[in-house]
Protein backbone atom coordinates (compact mmCIF):
# COMPACT_ATOMS: atom_id res chain seq x y z
CA UNK A 1 0.00 0.00 0.00
CA UNK A 2 1.62 3.26 -1.34
CA UNK A 3 1.90 5.69 1.93
CA UNK A 4 2.84 9.23 2.14
CA UNK A 5 4.90 9.31 5.47
CA UNK A 6 6.45 13.20 6.17
CA UNK A 7 8.02 13.97 9.26
CA UNK A 8 10.28 12.43 11.24
CA UNK A 9 9.29 13.74 14.82
CA UNK A 10 6.68 14.46 17.02
CA UNK A 11 3.02 12.90 17.49
CA UNK A 12 2.24 10.52 14.86
CA UNK A 13 -0.99 11.32 12.80
CA UNK A 14 -2.83 8.98 10.46
CA UNK A 15 -4.97 10.42 8.01
CA UNK A 16 -7.46 8.26 6.00
CA UNK A 17 -9.45 9.48 2.90
CA UNK A 18 -12.65 8.30 1.50
CA UNK A 19 -14.22 6.37 -0.94
CA UNK A 20 -13.35 8.24 -4.03
CA UNK A 21 -10.33 10.14 -2.27
CA UNK A 22 -6.59 9.20 -1.99
CA UNK A 23 -3.83 11.07 0.02
CA UNK A 24 -4.30 14.23 -1.53
CA UNK A 25 -7.83 14.43 0.17
CA UNK A 26 -5.95 15.86 3.18
CA UNK A 27 -3.09 17.87 1.42
CA UNK A 28 -4.36 21.24 2.49
CA UNK A 29 -4.19 20.17 5.66
CA UNK A 30 -0.72 19.65 5.40
CA UNK A 31 -0.12 23.21 6.41
CA UNK A 32 -1.74 22.37 10.10
CA UNK A 33 -0.01 19.60 10.69
CA UNK A 34 3.77 21.27 10.99
CA UNK A 35 5.49 19.19 14.10
CA UNK A 36 3.77 16.16 13.15
CA UNK A 37 4.69 12.57 12.24
CA UNK A 38 1.96 12.72 8.84
CA UNK A 39 0.97 9.43 7.65
CA UNK A 40 -1.59 9.98 4.57
CA UNK A 41 -2.23 5.72 2.87
CA UNK A 42 -3.64 5.68 -0.19
CA UNK A 43 -6.40 2.85 0.62
CA UNK A 44 -5.64 -0.60 -1.13
CA UNK A 45 -7.59 -0.01 -4.84
CA UNK A 46 -7.52 3.98 -4.42
CA UNK A 47 -4.83 6.33 -5.56
CA UNK A 48 -1.78 4.62 -6.42
CA UNK A 49 -2.38 1.35 -4.44
CA UNK A 50 -3.05 -2.01 -5.89
CA UNK A 51 -6.31 -3.56 -4.80
CA UNK A 52 -5.56 -6.71 -1.96
CA UNK A 53 -7.11 -9.26 -3.06
CA UNK A 54 -8.76 -11.63 0.50
CA UNK A 55 -9.14 -8.80 2.20
CA UNK A 56 -13.11 -7.32 1.84
CA UNK A 57 -15.29 -4.52 3.67
CA UNK A 58 -14.11 -2.15 6.24
CA UNK A 59 -12.15 -4.76 8.32
CA UNK A 60 -10.06 -5.20 5.74
CA UNK A 61 -9.11 -1.59 5.18
CA UNK A 62 -8.69 -1.17 8.75
CA UNK A 63 -6.07 -4.31 8.90
CA UNK A 64 -4.27 -2.77 5.83
CA UNK A 65 -4.09 0.49 7.14
CA UNK A 66 -3.00 -1.04 10.83
CA UNK A 67 -0.66 -2.94 8.65
CA UNK A 68 0.73 0.93 7.21
CA UNK A 69 0.97 2.29 10.29
CA UNK A 70 2.84 -0.84 12.15
CA UNK A 71 5.39 -1.25 9.71
CA UNK A 72 6.08 2.57 9.91
CA UNK A 73 7.05 2.00 13.49
CA UNK A 74 4.30 3.33 15.13
CA UNK A 75 2.47 2.21 17.87
CA UNK A 76 0.12 4.70 18.92
CA UNK A 77 -1.09 7.77 16.70
CA UNK A 78 -4.02 9.95 16.07
CA UNK A 79 -6.27 9.37 13.66
CA UNK A 80 -8.31 11.31 11.49
CA UNK A 81 -10.37 10.33 8.23
CA UNK A 82 -12.98 11.41 6.01
CA UNK A 83 -16.53 10.21 4.94
CA UNK A 84 -15.75 6.13 4.41
CA UNK A 85 -12.25 6.47 6.12
CA UNK A 86 -14.08 7.73 9.04
CA UNK A 87 -15.67 4.25 9.23
CA UNK A 88 -12.31 2.78 9.11
CA UNK A 89 -11.35 5.10 11.99
CA UNK A 90 -13.93 4.30 14.36
CA UNK A 91 -13.28 0.36 13.65
CA UNK A 92 -9.45 1.35 14.84
CA UNK A 93 -10.55 3.05 17.75
CA UNK A 94 -13.08 0.01 19.14
CA UNK A 95 -10.43 -2.71 18.42
CA UNK A 96 -7.81 -0.72 19.59
CA UNK A 97 -8.37 1.41 21.90
CA UNK A 98 -4.70 1.59 22.95
CA UNK A 99 -2.94 2.51 19.64
CA UNK A 100 -5.20 5.28 19.03
CA UNK A 101 -4.76 8.95 20.58
CA UNK A 102 -7.47 10.71 18.87
CA UNK A 103 -10.08 11.08 16.69
CA UNK A 104 -10.97 13.83 13.92
CA UNK A 105 -14.26 12.38 11.47
CA UNK A 106 -14.95 14.30 8.60
CA UNK A 107 -18.07 14.10 7.30
CA UNK A 108 -18.76 11.08 9.78
CA UNK A 109 -20.64 8.23 8.94
CA UNK A 110 -22.44 5.91 11.63
CA UNK A 111 -23.55 3.42 8.45
CA UNK A 112 -25.06 3.91 5.22
CA UNK A 113 -28.69 4.34 5.36
CA UNK A 114 -31.27 1.62 3.32
CA UNK A 115 -31.49 3.55 0.37
CA UNK A 116 -27.71 4.49 0.53
CA UNK A 117 -26.62 0.69 0.72
CA UNK A 118 -28.87 0.14 -2.68
CA UNK A 119 -27.24 3.15 -4.57
CA UNK A 120 -23.59 1.99 -3.62
CA UNK A 121 -24.49 -1.23 -5.04
CA UNK A 122 -25.60 0.46 -8.11
CA UNK A 123 -22.62 2.63 -8.63
CA UNK A 124 -20.26 -0.11 -7.75
CA UNK A 125 -22.39 -2.14 -11.39
CA UNK A 126 -22.14 1.12 -13.27
CA UNK A 127 -18.31 1.81 -12.51
CA UNK A 128 -18.13 -1.82 -13.95
CA UNK A 129 -19.52 -1.44 -16.62
CA UNK A 130 -18.67 2.33 -17.97
CA UNK A 131 -15.53 3.08 -16.12
CA UNK A 132 -15.02 6.19 -13.86
CA UNK A 133 -16.37 8.78 -16.56
CA UNK A 134 -19.74 6.90 -16.00
CA UNK A 135 -20.61 8.97 -12.61
CA UNK A 136 -17.58 10.79 -11.99
CA UNK A 137 -19.53 14.45 -12.78
CA UNK A 138 -23.41 13.33 -11.01
CA UNK A 139 -21.06 12.06 -8.09
CA UNK A 140 -18.76 15.35 -8.10
CA UNK A 141 -22.00 17.84 -8.27
CA UNK A 142 -23.65 15.94 -5.69
CA UNK A 143 -21.32 16.10 -3.20
CA UNK A 144 -20.42 19.39 -3.16
CA UNK A 145 -22.39 22.58 -1.63
CA UNK A 146 -24.01 25.16 -4.43
CA UNK A 147 -22.14 27.68 -2.77
CA UNK A 148 -18.79 25.93 -3.17
CA UNK A 149 -19.37 24.89 -6.21
CA UNK A 150 -20.11 29.04 -7.13
CA UNK A 151 -17.13 30.17 -5.17
CA UNK A 152 -14.63 27.75 -4.99
CA UNK A 153 -14.76 26.29 -8.72
CA UNK A 154 -11.40 24.10 -8.05
CA UNK A 155 -12.87 22.15 -5.49
CA UNK A 156 -15.51 20.00 -7.64
CA UNK A 157 -12.88 20.15 -10.54
CA UNK A 158 -10.63 18.57 -7.50
CA UNK A 159 -13.42 15.68 -6.59
CA UNK A 160 -13.87 15.11 -10.49
CA UNK A 161 -10.35 14.34 -11.16
CA UNK A 162 -9.82 12.16 -7.90
CA UNK A 163 -12.70 10.57 -9.35
CA UNK A 164 -11.43 9.80 -12.54
CA UNK A 165 -7.81 8.75 -11.63
CA UNK A 166 -9.23 5.85 -9.74
CA UNK A 167 -9.08 2.43 -10.45
CA UNK A 168 -13.02 0.88 -11.78
CA UNK A 169 -12.46 -2.37 -9.87
CA UNK A 170 -10.88 -0.55 -6.69
CA UNK A 171 -13.85 2.04 -6.74
CA UNK A 172 -16.34 -0.51 -7.32
CA UNK A 173 -14.97 -2.99 -4.28
CA UNK A 174 -15.30 0.73 -2.02
CA UNK A 175 -18.93 0.75 -2.80
CA UNK A 176 -19.17 -2.60 -2.14
CA UNK A 177 -17.57 -2.35 1.27
CA UNK A 178 -19.20 0.46 2.44
CA UNK A 179 -22.35 -0.53 1.16
CA UNK A 180 -22.37 -3.69 3.39
CA UNK A 181 -20.59 -1.78 6.70
CA UNK A 182 -22.38 -1.40 10.00
CA UNK A 183 -21.37 0.68 13.06
CA UNK A 184 -19.07 -0.23 15.27
CA UNK A 185 -19.68 -0.32 19.16
CA UNK A 186 -19.11 2.87 19.84
CA UNK A 187 -18.72 1.83 23.46
CA UNK A 188 -15.42 0.89 23.28
CA UNK A 189 -14.47 4.48 21.67
CA UNK A 190 -12.82 5.90 24.80
CA UNK A 191 -10.48 8.40 22.84
CA UNK A 192 -11.20 12.20 22.53
CA UNK A 193 -13.61 12.74 19.03
CA UNK A 194 -14.20 15.29 17.23
CA UNK A 195 -16.88 15.60 14.66
CA UNK A 196 -16.81 18.00 11.60
CA UNK A 197 -19.93 18.11 9.61
CA UNK A 198 -20.73 20.18 6.29
CA UNK A 199 -23.90 21.73 7.27
CA UNK A 200 -25.16 21.14 2.58
CA UNK A 201 -23.66 17.63 3.12
CA UNK A 202 -25.93 15.15 1.71
CA UNK A 203 -23.62 12.39 2.37
CA UNK A 204 -22.98 12.43 5.78
CA UNK A 205 -25.65 15.00 7.04
CA UNK A 206 -25.47 16.79 10.56
CA UNK A 207 -28.66 14.35 11.76
CA UNK A 208 -25.78 11.64 10.99
CA UNK A 209 -22.76 13.27 13.13
CA UNK A 210 -25.74 14.38 16.11
CA UNK A 211 -26.17 10.20 16.18
CA UNK A 212 -22.29 9.89 16.48
CA UNK A 213 -21.82 12.24 18.89
CA UNK A 214 -24.54 10.95 20.72
CA UNK A 215 -22.99 7.37 20.83
CA UNK A 216 -19.65 8.47 21.45
CA UNK A 217 -18.55 9.35 24.52
CA UNK A 218 -17.70 12.89 25.04
CA UNK A 219 -17.47 13.38 21.51
CA UNK A 220 -17.85 17.66 19.98
CA UNK A 221 -19.40 18.49 16.94
CA UNK A 222 -18.23 21.28 14.63
CA UNK A 223 -20.52 22.21 11.28
CA UNK A 224 -19.41 23.87 8.56
CA UNK A 225 -21.91 26.32 7.22
CA UNK A 226 -22.84 26.09 3.36
CA UNK A 227 -20.48 22.94 3.27
CA UNK A 228 -20.98 20.01 1.53
CA UNK A 229 -19.18 16.61 2.31
CA UNK A 230 -15.55 17.48 0.76
CA UNK A 231 -14.91 20.00 3.57
CA UNK A 232 -11.19 19.58 3.33
CA UNK A 233 -11.21 20.64 -0.41
CA UNK A 234 -14.38 23.40 0.23
CA UNK A 235 -13.67 24.95 3.68
CA UNK A 236 -10.00 24.17 3.91
CA UNK A 237 -8.77 26.95 6.52
CA UNK A 238 -11.44 26.28 8.96
CA UNK A 239 -10.56 22.33 8.38
CA UNK A 240 -7.03 22.63 8.76
CA UNK A 241 -7.56 25.27 12.12
CA UNK A 242 -10.00 22.79 13.48
CA UNK A 243 -8.20 19.39 13.15
CA UNK A 244 -4.89 21.59 14.72
CA UNK A 245 -6.59 22.18 17.70
CA UNK A 246 -7.93 18.85 18.56
CA UNK A 247 -4.78 17.99 18.49
CA UNK A 248 -3.78 19.79 20.62
CA UNK A 249 -6.27 19.55 22.83
CA UNK A 250 -5.73 15.81 22.82
CA UNK A 251 -2.17 15.96 23.58
CA UNK A 252 -3.08 17.44 26.87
Amino acid sequence: MVTEDSGSSGPAVVLIHGLGGDSNTFAPLMGALDGCRVLRPDLPGAGRSALRPGRPGMKGLAAAVCDAVRAAGIERAHFAGHSMGTLICQHLAADLPDAVLSLALFGPILEPAPAARQALKERAETVRRDGMAGIADSVSTASIAEASRRNNPVAPAFVRESLMRQDPAGYAAHCRALATARAVDHTAIRCPTLLIAGERDPVAPVAMAEALKNRISGAELEILPDTGHWMTIEAPARSAELLRAHLDRAAG
